[in-house]
């Protein structure tokens, strides 16, 4: 089963790109983020056509996370237990969730398609709802694995964190004054691995960014960063094969400014006793 995320930045922009990507590197599930609609408004038609189902889960004209598959969909959740919300200006226990996580179950692995708040500037209170997104996330998950130590679960997405200086190519980012690669992300960032999540990519691409921003040519020069992950439990790492990243996407006309980050799992080896879960 191959399965992918990839940020696409507004998928009724890139419905027919994103459609012929699938069939043509023979995708089975991708996780999309930042779609940018609410489920009616999905280009649903475009993807029905090439053969994939869609789940979507998006509020307005921001944000956004969605899957298309070609294998059944099951327990479908929008949010996970805990997940903060944020409203500009307010605070308290009952803001309104964001629509930036969205859960499916295929084949028996359990797959998230996560958006992580950007967090904007290192003082503006979207950092710290960024920062306690990620922690209700990785507690949430921890419990998650805790309940089903066997249980193949990947959390893919766009985490708007660079964990090392190698993942980071964008000269306006500056230590210290910069998100995605201040410490107490990367601290964060690095909490998953200690939890039980390994990051299933690099093994097989030790280099490559997924994100290059539009301005400042910043993909000509190759001044990007890795912030799109595939982050895997042990039993969903052992599954993996290969895994790539399509940096070949970020060209041609009106692309994405992230990139397709793929990941193959043989599942014909799978433990038929494993326990069924969600």
């Amino acid at each position: 089963m191959r399965v992918a995320t990839w940020n696409v930045n507004s998928i009724r922009t890139r419905a027919a790109r994103v459609a012929d990507w699938l069939v043509r590197e023979d995708i089975d599930v991708l996780g999309m983020q930042e779609i940018k609609c609410k489920p009616e408004q999905f280009p649903t038609q475009v993807f029905e056509d090439a053969g994939y189902e869609i789940v979507a889960h998006g509020l307005n004209q921001w944000n956004g996370v969605a899957f298309a598959s070609r294998l059944p969909m099951t327990d479908v959740e929008t949010s996970f237990r805990g997940q903060p919300g944020f409203l500009k200006g307010h605070e308290g226990p009952d803001l309104p969730k964001e629509a930036r996580a969205l859960g499916v179950t295929v084949e028996g692995v359990r797959l998230w398609s996560l958006y992580v708040p950007n967090g904007r500037t290192i003082d503006d209170p979207h950092y710290v709802y960024k920062l306690d997104w990620l922690a209700a996330l990785r507690d949430e998950a921890t419990a998650w694995l805790a309940s089903h130590p066997g249980m193949p679960l990947a959390l893919m997405g766009d985490f708007n964190i660079a964990p090392t200086d190698a993942d980071m190519g964008d000269p306006s980012f500056v230590p210290g004054h910069s998100t995605h690669i201040s410490q107490p992300e990367r601290d964060m960032f690095a909490s998953f691995e200690t939890v039980g999540f390994r990051d299933v990519v690099r093994p097989f691409v030790p280099t490559g960014f997924t994100f290059w921003d539009y301005k400042q040519l910043r993909f000509p020069r190759n001044e990007g960063m890795r912030i799109d992950f595939i982050l895997g439990s042990q039993a969903f790492a052992d599954l993996v094969t290969d895994a790539a990243i399509h940096r070949d996407e970020r060209k041609g006309d009106a692309p994405s400014d992230h990139v397709p980050v793929v990941a193959e799992l043989d599942l014909e080896h799978e433990d038929d006793d494993r326990p069924m879960i969600f």
